[in-house]
């Protein structure tokens, strides 16, 4: 239970940390697929803590949404919803039809593979836009070190299937961390760079 507290707690501070992030310096290089995915996943999350009864992983998400969807609001999604639409198929796709088809362990692990998918459009809008001044380093350091709590506590309460998908996202959130710390000191070298000329 002491993990999932604490990844409560992580997922507040990293979520709040973009939040803040996009409300002072904009949303310049965040994703609203990615953001839209954390909804959508964030929804199944709450779905399967009331199956499991657990309020820990229902607390987990259910603090997160207001502050995932107030920076989505910030992204605009009416003038690009096909990223949200997009966002929401694969969430269905991956995590609600195969509840209904195979079972919760089944729904579990592709809500993780949905929960790496929903890092892509992130992961390539680093890789393709040198401008991520809107992404916090903050924001996915804390997802890491949330991702290996969580882990810890699906590992301990034997949801397999969730340590599983958790650990295999923490992994995924790590290589956004490290490339946004890249693209975060390639701009600060650029500035510096620019007042000795």
């Amino acid at each position: 239970v002491l993990c999932g507290c604490i990844g409560i707690i992580l997922g507040v501070v990293g979520t709040f940390t973009q939040w803040n992030r996009a409300r002072t310096v904009g949303v310049e290089g965040v994703s609203l697929g990615t953001w839209a995915f954390f909804v959508y996943t964030g929804i199944f999350w709450t779905i399967y803590g009331l199956v499991q009864s657990s309020w820990i992983v229902i607390l987990g998400s259910v603090v997160l949404l207001p502050m995932q969807i107030s920076i989505i609001i910030r992204l605009r999604p009416l003038r690009n919803y096909k990223n949200s639409l997009r966002s929401l198929f694969v969430v269905f796709a991956l995590s609600f039809v195969p509840v209904v088809v195979w079972g919760w362990s089944a729904g579990v692990l592709g809500t993780g593979i949905s929960m790496i998918l929903n890092r892509v459009p992130q992961f390539v809008e680093l890789l393709t836009h040198s401008d991520a001044s809107g992404v916090s380093t903050a924001t996915w350091s804390t997802g890491t070190l949330g991702s290996v709590v969580w882990a810890i506590f699906y590992f301990t309460q034997f949801l397999h299937a969730a340590f599983w998908s958790t650990a295999a996202t923490g992994v995924v959130n790590f290589l956004i961390m490290i490339l946004t710390m890249y693209r975060h000191r390639q701009a600060r070298y650029a500035r510096e760079a620019a007042n000795l000329f």
